[in-house]
């Protein structure tokens, strides 16, 4: 019903910044509340950032709070996650979901979910 693709991965040094894009198709986008989730080597996946279906509300997980930023552009239909002064501990690959009820902060809670892009922070 709903496709996502992740765009933006590559390889930084400690300290740098990078753009993730996350373009939909196949269903009504301003509908669908919006999760990044990542995944490290040997780790579960885990919820990094949220938002809302109209924008106005976002969640950060901890880690990465002060430093990610989601937004959203829904006549474009394309979620993205600015992430700032990246750590060697952001290494993974980072994933975006989506889900119809929304925000969730849970690989279960969400209910599409694209192919992932690889982010590697070298230090």
């Amino acid at each position: 019903h709903v496709q996502l693709v992740e765009s933006g991965g590559g390889l930084v040094q400690v300290g740098g910044s990078l753009r993730l894009s996350c373009a939909a198709s196949g269903g009504t986008f301003s509908m669908h509340a919006m999760g990044w989730f990542r995944q490290a080597p040997g780790k579960e996946r885990e919820v990094v950032s949220a938002i809302t279906s109209s924008g106005a509300g976002t969640w950060a997980a901890n880690s990465v709070k002060g430093r990610f930023t989601n937004t959203r552009d829904n006549a474009k239909s394309t979620v993205y996650l600015h992430m700032n002064n990246l750590k060697s501990e952001d290494t993974a690959v980072y994933y975006c979901a989506a889900s119809k009820t929304g925000l969730r902060k849970t690989v279960v809670g969400n209910d599409y979910w694209g192919q992932g892009t690889q982010v590697t922070v070298s230090s």
